[in-house]
């Protein structure tokens, strides 16, 4: 197995769609994934997924990537894969994003050489993004010291045990701090990969990424990792299912729940009921949790629409109950939200610091 290297340097680009640009003329940006022995081969084929392969839709703008050893090889690899790279950790001094796929052990040291060598380029402005264990180089850097950061569920109890000084969060999928960004399972690693996408280039070129791998568009960082309501049953989703996309296609709507009840030919006890067995939330959290999420797709898809507007035709009434409701749910304004995934006539290259994600939305 031989590590992809990035293609062929594209030449500047003015396009609207350009990444995290420093000026008119840079080069699109370079994702490093850094591959070492024990290299976890799930997490390194997700970001070469994202990041790596052709986008023609993106235009010249997209991503460059590039595999940079860590160690001398040859590398093994989970699987019983060997991997041989051609660059070295010297190739990060151009990187854009650095991605540190699952480490080989939360244990295990981390080798002084890459210690530093990603201290050194978090020193002169580039990213920094971990999966999964990969937590634990980033974490031996000392630069999560005194911030938030996720991991796996299984390892964060050694985690915390460990490092001490960082604010290890559990049940989160993603934690973006900015500067860096830690992801919590494999799986979770995608939905951090897509939020990164999002903001360097929009919810459009996001969602079709996203499409391609065939999931959803987004799962929110503050998603729990695993869910603790029952499993619905396949009869009762596919009965209110009509219903649900109903509520969607009318979500500016009067949505209460005595009316929500007779369209669905229950009485109110039952519909509650049944409604909490298919979703595992009350009626008026899911109608909250839709509302919401069509704010969101309106923030980001039409970045000039007034705030007014958006929130009646989500169902909020007035903008103020928007920017409530949204805050609630996902720790940032409305106005904040759509400056990092509002498209390119508004988005600035990663302006939003610290954002981060609240677990559940708000009951009734």
């Amino acid at each position: 197995m031989t590590a992809p290297t990035s293609p062929p340097m594209a030449g500047p680009t003015t396009g609207p769609m350009t990444g995290p640009m420093t000026g008119p003329a840079t080069a699109p940006p370079l994702v490093c994934t850094l591959a070492y022995d024990g290299l976890c081969t799930f997490e390194y084929g997700v970001a070469c997924e994202v990041f790596g392969l052709p986008r023609p839709e993106a235009g010249p703008g997209w991503y460059r990537f590039r595999t940079c050893a860590a160690e001398d090889g040859p590398l093994r690899a989970a699987g019983g894969l060997f991997v041989s790279v051609e660059a070295g950790l010297e190739a990060l001094e151009e990187a854009d994003l650095i991605v540190v796929p699952g480490w080989r052990g939360i244990g295990e040291p981390v080798p002084a050489p890459l210690v530093e060598a990603l201290r050194r380029q978090h020193a002169r402005g580039a990213r920094l993004m971990s999966l999964c264990s990969g937590v634990a180089v980033l974490a031996a850097t000392g630069l999560l010291d005194g911030r938030r950061a996720t991991s796996h569920w299984r390892y964060l109890p050694a985690l915390k045990d460990r490092f001490p000084n960082i604010r290890f969060v559990e049940d989160t999928l993603y934690i973006d701090e900015g500067d860096i960004l830690t992801a919590a399972g494999s799986a979770a690693g995608i939905d951090l990969c897509l939020h990164v996408v999002r903001g360097d280039f929009g919810a459009g070129l996001a969602n079709g990424v996203a499409r391609r791998l065939v999931l959803p568009a987004h799962r929110d960082g503050g998603q729990a990792q695993f869910v603790v309501a029952p499993v619905a049953s396949v009869h009762e989703s596919g009965r209110l299912g009509p219903l649900f996309d109903w509520i969607r296609a009318n979500l500016g709507a009067p949505l209460g729940i005595d009316a929500l009840a007779r369209r669905a030919g229950m009485s109110e006890r039952t519909f509650h009921r049944r409604v909490v067995g298919a979703t595992g939330m009350t009626p008026g959290a899911f109608v909250l949790q839709e509302r919401l999420r069509a704010a969101q797709m309106l923030l980001e898809m039409q970045p000039s629409r007034p705030l007014e507007d958006v929130s009646l035709a989500c169902g909020f009434g007035s903008a103020d109950s928007l920017r409530r409701q949204f805050r609630a749910r996902f720790g940032v304004t409305p106005s904040s939200y759509r400056r990092r995934f509002g498209g390119p006539a508004t988005r600035g290259p990663h302006t939003l610091s610290g954002l981060a994600f609240r677990d559940h939305p708000p009951g009734e």
